[in-house]
């Protein structure tokens, strides 16, 4: 592992008619790559908002955020494109796969913004969905609707995967199956970042962060992660 992001004083303030709040108020932190990293704090602490930055959804009002050695805080809005089409990886807690597309076909959609060398049949394959390449979203179900995000986003092979409360909507035994997709990028050298309420995923992951009150209360290695099958769920 190496030092792979690293965000110094990062500051996000939004005006709300005469009033400005800070959602990120002079975050420090750094990320190696390969981790699995879990961000945890209250609703408003500023989770969501370090999430959109990182996958360049946002822009910072000040700060730098380095990721792979290049400031994306300095990037336009052409830049910021290109970045997350081409180096991010999105899974949502909501899934967000098209209705009237096959499992096979919203796979093959990471084709139209950039390049890949990877085949659908071997994404699918590893995922687990195989048998359900032909499949419409609602002939699913919702374990295997998030798993058709993952395979989407890894299509590209993402150097940062980028995931919000990725199983906030399944049920635990479905949620620990999706975990253990995400873990299994994180041995591919992909650095996975996931956002969530769900205290139980910390014990797992190789780095837990702290958010509150828009600031990193806590930066901590967790020297000798579960194994998932460990984590009483």
């Amino acid at each position: 592992m190496s030092n792979f992001i690293e965000l110094k004083n990062v500051k996000k303030t939004y005006v709300i008619g005469e009033q400005k709040f800070n959602a990120l108020d002079g975050v420090n932190l750094e990320i190696n790559e390969g981790e699995l990293v879990v961000i945890l704090g209250p609703s408003g602490a500023g989770k969501s908002t370090l999430l959109n930055l990182l996958g360049g959804m946002d822009k910072v009002t000040s700060g730098s955020i380095v990721i792979d050695g290049k400031n994306i805080a300095k990037y336009n809005d052409k830049e910021l494109t290109k970045y997350r089409a081409e180096e991010v990886g999105f899974i949502f807690q909501f899934y967000n796969i098209m209705p009237t597309l096959t499992v096979d076909e919203n796979i093959n959609l990471i084709k139209e913004v950039t390049k890949t060398n990877k085949n659908s049949k071997d994404v699918l394959k590893s995922v687990g969905l195989s048998k359900h390449a032909n499949k419409f979203p609602q002939e699913l179900s919702g374990g295997e609707q998030q798993r058709v995000s993952i395979a989407r986003a890894i299509m590209k092979s993402p150097k940062v995967l980028l995931c919000d409360e990725p199983t906030g909507a399944l049920d635990s035994k479905t949620g620990v199956e999706v975990l253990k997709l995400l873990k299994n990028q994180s041995k591919e050298k992909t650095t996975v970042i996931i956002v969530t309420h769900n205290s139980l995923i910390s014990e797992i992951a190789d780095r837990v962060i702290r958010i509150k009150n828009g600031k990193v209360e806590s930066n901590i290695i967790n020297k000798h992660p579960k194994n998932i099958d460990e984590v009483k769920w």
